[in-house]
């Protein structure tokens, strides 16, 4: 599996330099002038993080730097981890009679591949998957999801070219009841959020799973590609309007320089941050962890390395 440090090396060589010659500053005991903090606050919009927070977080760290000899790095850490919210890794619950999950974005977004990933982490989870093809544009995104589905080992449901993705995704949530599968993930055709008639197909896909099983879709699942940064943030909200997303999956995290885009999800749209995509292969999807991700932007070997509580006392 890749790890955190590696799938967040283009973000952090963006922004390594400035802050360091930042963090230096804090180690010899100096405060830090208008040129520096206007250098950090330039440094986290780099990384894409929204302006909003990278003018809070300045401010923040002016306040902490007068009077005080701190930690720089381990105080902005503590600063990000706590932006990003109490989120908790995603833990595929038991849903009566199953647990459905509706996975949309736009072409190109990885939305295929996820849905796979996402069988595989519930089928190593214990439970036992059905993939959907509810994707009818595309016969090589059904057919990819068909071959994915024979290397899990998981059940499949795959629509006809052309055929209504509201009909498939209802096959789909029967055939899993009839199989006593557990999960349902659906895919959809991907579809941009600027395009009214496809946005409106989602309702007629959702409407027909709560036919089906009344509460479905129990999630409604949005995969965005990292590399678009901050123009990401558009099309969520307009996927949202639709359907109501209950959370977000980040795609392509290791090819983004952009990554920190993630505390718009957080901080914006109140939507939880299930999983980013940390390299291709299938154990590459992981749960957001928000201590890992801060770590591994800001240079720290270990993503589990514990916040410095004296950082969070002079931040409190």
């Amino acid at each position: 599996m890749v790890s955190w440090i590696n799938a967040l090396s283009r973000t952090r060589q963006k922004v390594a330099g400035a802050l360091a010659s930042v963090f230096n500053r804090g180690e010899k005991g100096e405060r830090l002038d208008a040129e520096a903090l206007e250098e950090l606050e330039a440094t986290l919009l780099l990384a894409d993080l929204p302006a909003a927070l990278a003018a809070e977080l300045t401010a923040e760290m002016e306040k902490a730097y007068k009077g005080l000899r701190v930690d720089g790095r381990d105080m902005l850490r503590q600063l990000l981890v706590r932006a990003l919210g109490d989120v908790q890794p995603y833990s595929w619950p038991f849903a009566d009679p199953l647990l459905s999950v509706l996975v949309v974005g736009i072409n190109g977004s990885g939305k295929t591949t996820t849905c796979a990933k996402l069988a595989g982490l519930a089928k190593r989870a214990g439970r036992r998957p059905l993939l959907g093809a509810a994707d009818t544009f595309r016969a090589a995104g059904s057919e990819q999801l068909r071959i994915w589905s024979e290397r899990i080992g998981c059940e499949a449901v795959v629509g006809q070219t052309g055929a209504d993705a509201a009909a498939v995704a209802f096959d789909a949530l029967t055939a899993a009841r009839t199989r006593s599968c557990d999960v349902a993930v659906i895919d959809t055709a991907g579809r941009m959020h600027t395009k009214q008639p496809l946005m409106e197909e989602l309702g007629k896909v959702r409407r027909s799973m709560a036919k089906c099983i009344a509460g479905a879709p129990n999630e409604i699942w949005l995969v965005l590609d990292a590399a678009l940064g901050q123009n990401a943030i558009v099309q969520a909200r307009m996927f949202n309007e639709a359907a109501p997303l209950t959370g977000v999956i980040v795609a392509k995290l290791d090819g983004s320089a952009k990554a920190g885009f993630l505390f718009s999800i957080a901080r914006e749209l109140k939507l939880p941050i299930r999983y980013v995509g940390l390299g291709e292969g299938m154990e590459d999807l992981a749960p957001f962890e928000p201590l890992a991700f801060v770590n591994a932007l800001l240079g720290y070997e270990s993503p589990y390395k514990e916040i410095n509580s004296n950082a969070a006392a002079q931040s409190g």
